[in-house]
């Protein structure tokens, strides 16, 4: 387990392109029509920030020291 709790520019960065997905998501579902694709957008953004996650931290961003 790391020391940092996730206070690492790829945790952050992580987050904040997950909770955009879940918004972008959540107003796709709440337009009338529903708007799938839209929705898909905001669902791909939200798995995406997984893998991103993964990428930066194999860059070394997420460290103690960087």
């Amino acid at each position: 387990m790391s020391n940092n709790h996730g206070n690492t520019p790829a945790a952050w960065t992580s987050v904040f392109v997950a909770m955009i997905g879940f918004l972008v998501g959540s107003v796709g579902l709440m337009l009338d029509p529903i708007n799938l694709p839209v929705f898909y957008v905001g669902l791909g953004l939200a798995v995406g920030s997984f893998f991103l996650f993964l990428v930066m931290a194999k860059m070394g961003l997420h460290e103690e020291k960087h």
